[in-house]
């Protein structure tokens, strides 16, 4: 089985998903500046596994520091941190990530000892803390596959948009890693995974997946999918989330949208599954969240190949939001949300504060 992302001695090694599925490459990054180019350039990609890298970014950033004091540390650390939070602005498992090991970092340093002293031990911790990221997030992958199961039937099959699987995470993976656990249960579900342009993630990612897992898998452009909808060939549409806001609004992977929305009007039900840490209580609506333009070269190109006539312009919102009302329900570690979203999405964080607090 291959491995995302893993903490090596060397530095932060993940397989290279630019060249797949032609070569199963694995690229060790030895430097914090090295994690985030990868993450920009999409050598590793999926909310949930930006956040792991972004975590170990910061962890390999903070243990090569040459840092002698603690202001020197800290000093490194805002430049670490500022780094790596300006390679993608729409995942929000980077933003969490990067939080989390900044209450790490403050806490550690807040403890008693000399500076060198509490520089060894930050270093320590937050590397420990990186790996802590990657396993936690495959346990959580592995729940909301448990709970997303009891949502697909037996003989049935789903339509997936973008990359889900355990190539967008730690490992397992939230829209993939329902279909696996339902698999695993013994159901038989096929896949219509999109294409997924112009990045291809469907193609290239989805289906090397489900194929490495034995699981059949059709792979369709993206402008297919109403016509199979309309034949009643597909059951149910499962998408991941790079981030969601309060009232339940999904941005996901440009094309999203027009499937739930052809999903609607074919009264076929759309899921997406995420973990907490992709949802953004604090924006109230979907029209906070910040879509990521990438660069229209590749809308024009297809690795490094012209595929559009010169002097022509191009967009690429890399990201779009599907309303709300259009979401059937959303899968996360805890258990499932249905509308209101306002409402069920806060319970549910409730519910893990209160299980947190009693610990």
């Amino acid at each position: 089985m291959f491995k995302t992302i893993e903490w090596t001695s060397e530095g932060v090694r993940m397989i290279d998903q630019t060249l797949l599925p032609g070569e199963e490459t694995y690229r060790t990054c030895r430097t914090y500046p090295e994690v985030a180019n990868a993450i920009r350039s999409m050598v590793i990609r999926g909310a949930p596994a930006i956040g792991v890298a972004a975590a170990m970014g910061v962890a390999l950033g903070v243990k090569n520091s040459k840092a002698q004091t603690v202001a020197e540390l800290r000093s490194d650390f805002e430049t670490i941190a500022d780094t790596i939070s300006r390679t993608r602005p729409t995942a929000v498992n980077l933003f969490w990530a990067v939080k989390r090991m900044r209450e790490l970092f403050e806490k550690s340093l807040a403890g008693e000892g000399s500076d060198a002293e509490k520089i060894g031990r930050t270093r320590a911790l937050l590397v420990e803390e990186g790996q802590r990221v990657l396993v936690e997030d495959i346990a959580i992958n592995e729940a909301m596959g448990r709970h997303g199961a009891t949502l697909l039937k037996d003989s049935s099959t789903v339509l997936t948009h973008c990359n889900a699987g355990a190539l967008a995470t730690g490992g397992y993976g939230t829209a993939l890693g329902v279909i696996r656990a339902a698999v695993s249960e013994g159901k038989k579900i096929d896949v219509f995974a999109d294409e997924t342009r112009p990045f291809l993630q469907g193609a290239r990612l989805t289906a090397w997946e489900l194929a490495k897992d034995g699981i059949p898998v059709t792979v369709i452009t993206d402008n297919m999918a109403g016509h199979f909808m309309k034949q009643s060939k597909i059951q149910a549409v499962i998408v991941g989330a790079d981030r969601i806001a309060a009232n339940g609004d999904v941005a996901n992977k440009i094309g999203t949208y027009s499937v739930a929305v052809l999903a609607h009007e074919n009264q076929i039900p759309f899921y997406v599954a995420a973990p907490l840490s992709t949802i953004d209580l604090s924006l109230a609506t979907g029209d906070e969240i910040p879509i990521e333009e990438r660069s229209p070269d590749e809308v024009t190109h297809w690795r490094g190949i012209q595929t559009a006539p010169d002097n022509v312009s191009a967009r690429h919102p890399a990201f779009d939001v599907t309303p709300h009302r259009y979401v059937t329900a959303i899968i996360t570690e805890r258990g499932i949300s249905r509308d209101p979203y306002t409402e069920s999405l806060k319970a549910l964080f409730e519910a893990q504060e209160a299980q947190q607090a009693s610990r």
